[in-house]
């Protein structure tokens, strides 16, 4: 499990809006298509991992990937939601 209070100073590194954990639904949806290989990160790099956790930037548009409870908060890793 993420720290909480890492959690509280993470945000978006491209935008700087605020970031929120994900609900379980969300990390089944996206593991559902990064197994069937439909999943792409920013970088155009076909997602072949399954996610643990997320977070998902304010808007609602990308989501950082968490691995071994670690925060991946790099532009080119993010997932479209």
């Amino acid at each position: 499990m993420v720290d909480k209070v890492l959690l509280d100073i993470l945000c978006c590194p491209e935008t700087k809006q605020d970031v929120a954990l994900v609900g379980n639904d969300v990390i089944k949806k996206l593991n559902e298509g990064i197994t069937a290989g439909k999943i792409t990160n920013r970088g155009g790099a076909v997602v072949k991992d399954p996610i643990e956790s997320g977070l998902l930037r304010e808007d609602g548009k990308y989501l950082y990937p968490i691995r071994e409870d670690i925060p991946i908060m790099l532009i080119d890793e993010a997932i479209p939601v």
